[in-house]
């Protein structure tokens, strides 16, 4: 019960729960209602780098969500060129994640990271289609156990400024391992060939748990 009232958090987020503390205590002695609204946006930094554990189906057959958020799109399109993909043809499932979302991405499938890419960009809206391709973004292409390969792309969004990478080119994963995050609002793209949609636009998404696609 404990664990659903004070999840841990991600490493990241000490840092920053740091100085909302230090802000908060600052704003107190000003102002006691300044104070209040920086002990809110403290318990909600807190909250924004939660990390709870999650468990996979762990079956192959299916691509579990590398987010938490809401599904904006769900459709069919070229790979990412940066990838030198853009010849093959992928389904593609967006998940945006706001700013009350857990923000940790984790990875859709078992496989090994065959490459890393990551793309300076701009910070316009993670909602707006375009960010795909304009954002700063980092990519991951999986090679899975049947030798297919799987994308998943972190995209920063308006807030966001910073994507952390948790894996390594050669690294083995398992279904549900944390990849990364992304801090602040942000989105995350998923490319894959041999699977069949399981999502709909609008739907929310559990990270490492909810099934994207079935084979």
């Amino acid at each position: 019960m404990l664990d659903k009232i004070f999840p841990k958090i991600h490493d990241e987020g000490y840092k920053f729960l740091v100085i909302f503390v230090a802000v908060t205590i600052i704003l107190y002695f000003i102002n006691g209602f300044l104070g209040f609204i920086g002990f809110v946006l403290t318990i909600w930094c807190y909250y924004f780098f939660r990390d709870p554990e999650r468990i996979s189906i762990g079956n192959e057959n299916y691509l579990t969500s590398p987010a938490d958020g809401e599904v904006l799109q769900v459709m069919e399109t070229e790979g990412p060129k940066e990838l030198g993909l853009e010849n093959r043809k992928f389904k593609k499932v967006s998940i945006f994640m706001n700013v009350f979302d857990c923000h940790v991405n984790r990875s859709p499938c078992s496989g090994k990271v065959s490459e890393i890419l990551y793309k300076p960009g701009k910070f316009i809206n993670a909602s707006l289609d375009k960010a795909s391709e304009d954002n700063e973004r980092n990519y991951y292409k999986i090679k899975n156990s049947q030798g297919e390969d799987v994308i998943v792309v972190q995209i920063a969004g308006l807030v966001a400024r910073r994507i952390v990478t948790e894996t390594s080119i050669d690294q083995e994963l398992q279904q549900g391992t944390r990849i990364g995050m992304i801090r602040f609002g942000s989105r995350a793209d998923l490319y894959f060939e041999n699977y069949e949609p399981l999502v709909q636009v609008g739907q929310k998404t559990i990270a490492g748990e909810t099934l994207i696609a079935k084979k």
